[in-house]
């Protein structure tokens, strides 16, 4: 086996036609459960995603194999080729218009992740905040469209005949899709704003959907990230959960 991708608690190998995500023995096991079967349930939608093909243990830890994707990242494709990011970023918006086009009905709810997420934040957001994130949540609009949760352009794997293969279905949810783009805009916007403008920009134009409706969400998937304590994002993100309003 291959080394491909080491992330926190977990390495990813490659092995002939197969890669295996091997988890460390301090993750969840009911996660690597979950995330398995997020998988196999999206892959019953038809979405252009690689064959999860065993979950086991391997080297005494829970692993996940699936189906290898040869090709390169689209974010990989953007930073090599900047004059066509408009481009690009079509392509990225039509297929996240695709995948929340799709329903998978016994995947979990957005809304009650969300809720979770906001629940625990007791010691990073005071408890007048955090009931203002669960009234405005509450509020919001319930649907049940395929939200993909971590949907960007390095979960994005184009293969060498130009074919989108979207990988990473850990925080796949059922929910409202303006929710899974404003997670998208914030998840830009940590790198680069201008960006984030653009993606936001050609997302409600192609989706018909107002941006101050997108806006909304941005407290409240801004509190959820903030739950993962990655370094150098917290000031950031505690800046987007302030922005809700008091009336």
């Amino acid at each position: 086996m291959d080394l491909i991708a080491e992330r926190k608690e977990k390495k990813i190998y490659r092995d002939g036609d197969v890669v295996i995500k091997e988890f460390s023995e301090k993750f969840p096991k009911s996660d690597i459960l979950n995330e398995a079967l997020n998988q196999s349930r999206v892959e019953e939608t038809g979405l252009p995603i690689p064959a999860l093909k065993a979950v086991s243990v391997v080297n005494g830890q829970w692993a996940i194999t699936m189906e290898y994707v040869e090709g390169r990242t689209l974010e990989q494709i953007m930073q090599e080729d900047p004059d066509n990011i408009e481009k690009y970023m079509n392509d990225f918006v039509d297929l996240q218009l695709k995948v929340q086009s799709k329903k998978a009905p016994l995947l979990n709810k957005l809304k009650d992740k969300m809720n979770r997420k906001i629940s625990s934040l007791g010691g990073q957001v005071d408890a007048t905040i955090r009931y203002e994130l669960h009234t405005r949540l509450d509020s919001m609009p319930k649907h049940n469209k395929l939200c993909h949760g971590d949907f960007n352009p390095s979960n994005i794997i184009i293969d060498n005949e130009g074919n989108p293969h979207i990988i990473d279905w850990s925080h796949a949810t059922q929910g409202n899709a303006s929710a899974d783009a404003a997670r998208t805009y914030l998840l830009f916007a940590l790198k680069d704003k201008k960006l984030a403008d653009l993606y936001l920009d050609i997302f409600c134009k192609k989706s018909d959907t107002a941006k101050q409706y997108v806006q909304q969400w941005l407290p409240i998937v801004a509190a959820s990230q903030l739950v993962k304590r990655i370094p150098g994002e917290e000031d950031f993100l505690k800046s987007w959960v302030d922005v809700v309003d008091y009336q």
